[in-house]
């Protein structure tokens, strides 16, 4: 596993989580904008079931191929962006979970050192230690067990 792979996996994080919200859209519809989001419910509606939000496993057999594929590319991106988002708990300096952010958020490395008053060199040697904190703590890492089940797998 190279590291160029792990520094891909956090900078398609900015686009990932926005394409997570687009699938999850086009299978769920509108997730998360009910009316009657925290507000208590009485009678018979209070004590009735609730739906788990996820779909059942016949809803998942009945599914069309587009919505199969478009499923698994769900379940792909989201334990990517997953795999992100914890691994910045990895890191124990500000200044590498700051850059961490700026990857994430998809800045280029030139807005990034500027933003954080940095070096070009000095921005590069930091990721690089950032990259490779990641690479050496990959029993902890996501990002590297997402990419080895990834290469078994596909």
């Amino acid at each position: 596993m190279k590291l160029r792979e792990i520094e891909n996996v956090i900078s398609d994080y900015h686009w990932m989580s926005r394409e997570v919200d687009r699938l999850q859209q086009a299978l769920w519809g509108s997730i998360g904008s009910k009316k009657s989001e925290g507000v208590a419910q009485y009678g018979l509606a209070a004590v009735m079931p609730k739906g788990s939000p996820g779909k059942s496993q016949p809803e998942l057999n009945a599914m069309d191929r587009r919505e199969k594929k478009i499923y698994k590319k769900l379940q792909r991106y989201d334990s990517m962006t997953r795999a992100v988002e914890h691994d910045q708990e990895l890191l124990k300096e500000d200044l590498h979970k700051t850059i961490y952010d700026c990857m994430m958020e998809g800045m280029s490395y030139r807005a990034t050192g500027k933003h954080l008053g940095i070096s070009r060199g000095k921005f590069y040697r930091e990721k690089e230690t950032i990259l490779n904190t990641l690479y050496q703590k990959d029993q902890k890492s996501q990002i590297i067990h997402f990419l080895t089940e990834e290469k078994l797998t596909g």
